[in-house]
């Protein structure tokens, strides 16, 4: 009797072991899939243009045997680009996943709540107003978002921050952000907007190694920090409730992984320019692969790796007529649709969005 009382305590233990171990092979099969899928985009990002090259050609110029014209065309141009891409991706990726686990908002997300908006008008501002160049550009960006983010937080504190309050506010002051940049463009002359449109666009084209450098430097900041407070992350994701009855101080917890999600929409943004829909789409179609709720952390930067690598590619090689785009326009395409979607379902399930 005694036994049987303990087989039956044991099982919903059981049980839930089982699922954990199930979710996270099914993980690993999600991230093996789209490491492929980088993998096989990056390969054709490099093999195709006006010179093609073969697979054997391009692993022979990567390891330093390739003709002089290949290694720069390989090396020089179509390397860069490739991987800012991929560490862009991947920092849009995670600075959307922080948003909308901590704030429990799928529309919370840097570029739909002005956070990326406010780096681009202090970009522009820099272009239009201070005839700043690419590094001062950069930095103003990074200040931009970094000022825009703490404005939302101060405005929506009211003994505590709600994401809902958040979110709202935050489009609120992506409207504002929206307005200035329209009179920036409007005042400048011709030349100067035309450029500034460019950058606003977002677009990987002019990659250089330096840049590169940057972004990889302050990623290998974010990454392993983010990672320190992913613990956090997963105990806001239950509620404010259960996470401090777990001990975590959640205004703290909150506070400190905003700051983190800014850094990387700021790190993304003062590269690149604001490359749309990429923070807002990578983690919940991380979360709808693996099949379970959680973080999936990995499994999003990848998302966000493949699509900036994706758009980048049609945006070069893929689209009629010879047609060439800056990525931003195709990340734009792919996120708008999914937007209307959330919206849509949202109301169909009477949730708010």
């Amino acid at each position: 009797m005694t036994r049987l009382a303990s087989v039956h305590r044991e099982a919903p233990v059981l049980a839930v072991v089982d699922s954990r171990a199930a979710g996270r092979q099914r993980e690993r099969r999600v991230v093996t899939a789209l490491s492929l899928g980088v993998l096989v985009v990056a390969a054709a990002s490099l093999t195709l243009g006006a010179y093609h090259l073969s697979i054997p050609d391009l692993v022979g110029t990567l390891v330093g045997a390739g003709s002089p014209s290949e290694k720069f065309i390989v090396l020089t141009l179509r390397l860069p680009r490739l991987v800012l891409a991929l560490l862009v991706g991947v920092a849009f990726a995670l600075s959307g996943a922080v948003f909308q686990t901590v704030l429990r908002n799928p529309l919370a997300s840097p570029d739909v709540i002005g956070v990326t908006g406010g780096a681009s008008a202090a970009a522009v501002g820099g272009m239009l107003l201070l005839g700043f160049g690419s590094l001062a550009t950069s930095l103003a960006a990074f200040g931009g978002a970094v000022l825009v983010a703490a404005a939302i937080y101060l405005l929506a504190w009211r003994g505590g921050v709600v994401g809902y309050r958040f979110v709202l506010i935050g489009v609120g002051v992506a409207f504002m952000v929206q307005g200035l940049l329209s009179y920036l463009l409007s005042r400048a002359d011709l030349r100067a907007a035309q450029d500034a449109l460019v950058w606003l666009v977002g677009s990987v084209s002019g990659a250089r190694w330096s840049d590169i450098g940057v972004v990889t430097a302050l990623l290998a900041l974010l990454v392993p920090a983010l990672g320190v407070l992913s613990g956090r992350m997963r105990a806001l994701q239950l509620g404010d409730d259960t996470a401090t009855s777990l001990g975590v101080r959640t205004e703290r917890s909150r506070l400190v992984l905003l700051a983190v999600g800014v850094a990387f929409a700021a790190v993304g943004t003062a590269a690149v320019g604001p490359l749309a829909f990429v923070a807002f789409v990578s983690a919940p179609i991380a979360r709808r692969l693996c099949h379970a709720g959680g973080l999936h952390l990995v499994p999003a930067a990848l998302v966000g790796a493949l699509i900036t690598a994706v758009a980048d590619l049609t945006a070069q090689h893929l689209l009629p007529g010879d047609l060439q785009l800056p990525a931003g326009i195709i990340t734009g395409v792919i996120g708008a649709p999914y937007l209307l979607w959330l919206l849509a379902s949202s109301n169909k399930s009477g949730k708010g969005a």
